[in-house]
């Protein structure tokens, strides 16, 4: 905007690169719904979106020909696409076209935050307390009043690209739950700010609405962490105030994820610890597989939460912990094949966060679990959903014949055969 000449807004959907993902089910149904959202609000500014699909640093190579365009400007990415943004930022310095990228996405660039012997962190508290001791996140800048966009630039139509589901369209439940798009975002930090943060100190409880929901409007940059930041920097109720620190802990731990991840670009596909590739986990039996899946474990708090994933793209993070740790130690499964279907499934799935999360619960991740660690979804459930309000209200057949009396694996066998497992590598462990 500064440079004062008009503007070509591109998205690419980039699913052929090295180190690019293909998005599951759930995050297309995003996207889609969340670029014409982006559309319809830049166009009466006078801008156009332009949508290509590709190799994005190939896309990009090819607009600045046809245009010749004199810059280029984009937010950074993190994982293993990153060296190729890199490469593509110097060949077309060279050519002598300004290209420049941004921190749109992130409160603290990886490379900044180290420790005192300046190695990256590999546990969380050390590293959110020193990024709250470094430079203090920068004021979210204003959105622009009004665009300018040339004419004649080719863009491809979002409904070939096929994101929606059909035959059939399972998303009558994510449609019912959310709002994709930055007005979506906005809408909801303003009620989390006003209405939710004061009982966040219940975040644990998957019955009530205690948490923000941002997850997926994070995911997509619909809303900056900047702006969440700053939002919770102004005057709040006493209620809320209280419960400010806990909350922005939880965009540290985004921010974790995120530093893990430009230092380990192959999180999503192998051991932070590589010890654990050592660890017997197995392939599943397809019915266990499916009977997770579906929610028809015999588990209560496990069927719930995987009944909320398939209706509604979310899951309580209180209850992803239990369902992962139900998969990945009494079902002895790896972790592997449960990121993958959250990667499916989850509309907030990202490349830093799931195979994090997965690792951290699985104890082969940075600042994992202890191995020791089994979560008891029963014990679980009668600390956080006592009531069984959210039991309930995804496995209305709790209590009757038509559901399962026993679950799928022996509870006590399959946590006792976990530890075992956990036991024997800690005890095979090269001596360094």
């Amino acid at each position: 905007m500064a440079r004062g000449e008009e503007l070509i807004l591109l998205y690419v959907h980039d699913e052929e690169s090295p180190g690019s993902r293909p998005l599951g089910g759930a995050t297309k149904w995003w996207l889609h719904h969340s670029l014409i959202s982006l559309g319809r609000e830049i166009e009466p500014l006078g801008g156009k979106l332009t949508l290509r699909r590709g190799q994005g640093t190939d896309i990009v190579r090819e607009l600045v020909h046809e245009t010749n365009a004199g810059a280029v400007f984009w937010n950074r990415r993190y994982g293993s696409t990153r060296d190729a943004d890199a490469t593509l930022k110097a060949e077309l310095r060279e050519a002598g076209v300004t290209c420049e990228s941004f921190a749109g996405n992130l409160l603290f660039e990886p490379w900044t935050i180290r420790t005192g012997d300046d190695r990256p962190f590999r546990v969380f508290t050390p590293f959110w307390r020193a990024c709250l001791a470094s430079e203090p996140p920068r004021i979210p800048l204003a959105a622009p009043a009004t665009l300018s966009s040339p004419s004649g630039v080719a863009s491809e139509d979002l409904a070939t690209w096929n994101l929606l589901p059909t035959s059939p369209d399972w998303s009558a439940g994510l449609a019912e739950m959310w709002n994709p798009g930055e007005q979506g975002a906005t809408d909801r930090l303003d009620d989390f700010v006003r209405n939710t943060l004061k009982n966040y100190h219940r975040r644990d409880e998957p019955g009530p609405v205690t948490t923000s929901r941002l997850s997926p409007h994070l995911r997509f940059g619909e809303i900056s962490p900047h702006t969440i930041w700053h939002a919770l920097e102004r005057s709040l109720p006493a209620e809320a105030e209280k419960n400010k620190a806990k909350f922005l802990s939880e965009i540290g731990w985004r921010e974790f994820s995120y530093n893990i991840l430009f230092h380990f670009p192959d999180l999503a596909s192998k051991n932070f610890r590589p010890e654990f590739d050592r660890f017997p986990w197995g392939q599943p039996e397809p019915e266990a597989l499916r009977a997770w899946h579906t929610g028809h474990t015999g588990v209560p708090l496990v069927d719930a939460g995987m009944r909320e994933l398939w209706a509604t793209g979310y899951m309580h993070n209180r209850v992803r912990m239990v369902t992962a740790s139900f998969l990945i130690k009494n079902m002895l499964t790896d972790w592997r094949i449960g990121e993958a279907w959250f990667w499916d499934t989850l509309v907030d799935a990202d490349e830093a966060n799931n195979p994090a999360s997965w690792q951290w619960v699985a104890g082969s991740g940075a600042d994992a679990a202890p191995y020791f660690r089994v979560f008891n979804p029963m014990l679980q459930a009668e600390k956080f959903d006592p009531q069984q309000e959210y039991i309930s209200r995804w496995v209305p057949e709790i209590g009757t014949a038509d559901y399962p009396s026993e679950p799928i694996v022996d509870m006590k066998a399959s946590r006792d055969k976990a530890l075992a497992a956990f036991s024997e590598l800690k005890a095979s462990r090269p001596a360094e």
